[in-house]
Parts: C-alpha cells; sequence; structure tokens
C-alpha cells in the first residue's frame, strides 16, 4: 500500500509539472508576438503607440459666429438639437458662411464647414481695402461698408469684423444702420455687401486701323 501511494504522488507531480511547463510556455510564446516595440503587451506596447502623421493645415481659416440650441416639440416628446453658424476664409478674397443644425456641437459646426466652402464669394480688394462703399439690407439688418486708406485697421464689431478679417481685407470701417442682435441676418448682409462689390475696370483703348 505505501509502494501505491508513493507511485500515485510521484504520478501526480510529473504530472503537475507538465501543466506547469504548458502553462509558462503558453505565457512566454503564446503572448510574445503581441508585444510592441517597446515590450510591453499589446494594451500597453503596440496598439497605443501607433504613429500619428501630422494633420494637415486647411487653407481656410474658421469662426464660430453663433450656436444656438433648437428645441422641436413632437407628439413623442420634445427633440433638442444645436444649430451653428461658421464663417470660413482664406484672407486672399474668399469667404464664405454656412448655417447647418446637428444633433451635438460638433457635428452642427462640421456641416455649417461644409456648407460654408459651397458657398464661397470672392471679393474684390484693392490695396487692402474695398474698392467703394457699399450698403446691403438682409431681413432686419442693414450693413453699410466704407474702404479706409492704409493703416486704419477693422473699425468694425461682431459678424463683420469677423467676415473681414476672413476674407483679407485689413482696413475698413462698417456701420449698422438698423441694429439688430441676429447674428445671422447680419453675417448675411455683410456677405451680399461684400458680394455687390465691383471693380472699375479702365477704358478699353480705341482700335484704330492702320
Amino acid at each position: 500500500m505505501v509502494c501505491e501511494k508513493a507511485d500515485y504522488n510521484s504520478n501526480f507531480k510529473h504530472m503537475e509539472g507538465t501543466n506547469n511547463q504548458k502553462t509558462n510556455s503558453g505565457v512566454g510564446g503564446g503572448f510574445g508576438h503581441r508585444r510592441g516595440p517597446s515590450g510591453g503587451g499589446r494594451g500597453f506596447g503596440g496598439r497605443g503607440r501607433s504613429s500619428r502623421f501630422p494633420k494637415e493645415k486647411s487653407e481656410f481659416d474658421s469662426k464660430v459666429l453663433d450656436i444656438a440650441r433648437v428645441t422641436r416639440v413632437t407628439r413623442g416628446g420634445k427633440r433638442f438639437s444645436f444649430r451653428a453658424t461658421v464663417a470660413i476664409g482664406d484672407g486672399r478674397g474668399r469667404v464664405g458662411i454656412g448655417v447647418a443644425q446637428g444633433r451635438d456641437v460638433a457635428q452642427s459646426v462640421q456641416k455649417s464647414t461644409n456648407r460654408a466652402r459651397k458657398n464661397l464669394v470672392e471679393v474684390p480688394i484693392v490695396k487692402t481695402t474695398i474698392p467703394h462703399q457699399v450698403m446691403f439690407k438682409y431681413h432686419s439688418a442693414v450693413v453699410m461698408l466704407k474702404p479706409m486708406p492704409p493703416g486704419s485697421g477693422v473699425k468694425a464689431g461682431g459678424p463683420v469684423r469677423v467676415i473681414a478679417k476672413l476674407a483679407g481685407i485689413e482696413n475698413i470701417t462698417a456701420k449698422l444702420i438698423e441694429r439688430t442682435n441676429n447674428k445671422i441676418n447680419i453675417a448675411r448682409a455683410t456677405i451680399g455687401a461684400l458680394k455687390s462689390l465691383k471693380l472699375k475696370h479702365a477704358a478699353s483703348p480705341i482700335k484704330t486701323n492702320n
């Protein structure tokens, strides 16, 4: 009986040693290929330290003019969304605005930026200012823009100043003839005024027959 117990214990120890070897080999070899360049596991080294490429700078600068929460009442209850107004420009005579709604602020801003890219306006700039005085009305907003000599700066406020800066106009004076708190109407009136600007082309020379 003693010998049988000894044989049983020896067999059990042999099986236990074999299992430990399998476990150690699984830990050392099974997960060894998952280690990253830093020597850590997948959760610590490889996946978290992926190479990040620098983002390319966009040719347009953007500015958020207004963000508002919109509530729509339906049969099932109230639905909330966000409306964003974004102005973009390249500083070289191209500017535009976009208005869009989204489920959150980031989505609404992205939609507005994409919409502003589709509504770009070419602004004629003469010696860092506009070619002539202009006035434009959009609903409740009436905006008047005046050219100024170099060194005057942008004498405007609110959305008018932002749009003028994004368009690349360095010297201008703006005035709201009819004041309103609606930033969207002011921005659209400013875009309409800039869109209506025209350059005074020189008279073409008279052609003579030799």
